[in-house]
């Protein structure tokens, strides 16, 4: 499995509250809350972001509350993995229970910019920024965790094994 994409870059403590503030928690559909995503540190981040796009930020992204909306909507918005030196630990269980990669790997979100080309191959851990022509090494996705991905998240992965 790998991402491609263009990245968006963050800094610290990127708190929840941000990702999605709560004034736009009175819905309950997705492409509603993904609507308003990041809009209060980058307001044209919706505009701007493709399908396949990536997110790279340094410490403690996903800080804050336990807001489970703020995964779901950097996903509906079209984001395919998020790179970090580090998660708050809530985030980090609630974007991969929705199937969302997400990826610590300090050196890479050092050396990643804001508007880089970068490739993530979930098998090897790989993480090639194009822009730059750099690797990094991350940690490889375990089969589990890449059928928990590749089956939309942990409710759909159970699901199909009822059948």
């Amino acid at each position: 499995m790998k991402a491609q994409g263009r990245v968006f870059k963050y800094g610290d403590n990127v708190d929840t509250d941000v990702i999605i503030p709560a004034r736009y928690l009175n819905s309950f559909d997705a492409q509603e809350l993904a609507s308003h995503a990041m809009v209060d540190i980058d307001p044209e981040f919706v505009n701007k972001v493709k399908p396949g796009d990536l997110i790279v930020a340094n410490k403690n992204f996903g800080c804050g509350s336990s807001r489970e909306h703020a995964p779901l909507c950097l996903k509906t918005v079209g984001v395919s993995c998020i790179i970090a030196e580090t998660f708050a630990r809530i985030f980090y269980r609630n974007a991969i229970n929705i199937g969302l990669p997400i990826i610590e790997c300090p050196e890479a979100a050092r050396g990643i910019e804001d508007g880089d080309e970068v490739e993530v191959d979930f098998d090897s851990g790989k993480i090639y920024n194009r822009t730059k022509g750099i690797e990094f090494q991350g940690q490889s996705f375990p089969e589990f965790m890449q059928k928990l991905i590749a089956a939309g998240g942990l409710v759909n992965y159970t699901n199909s094994k009822k059948k």
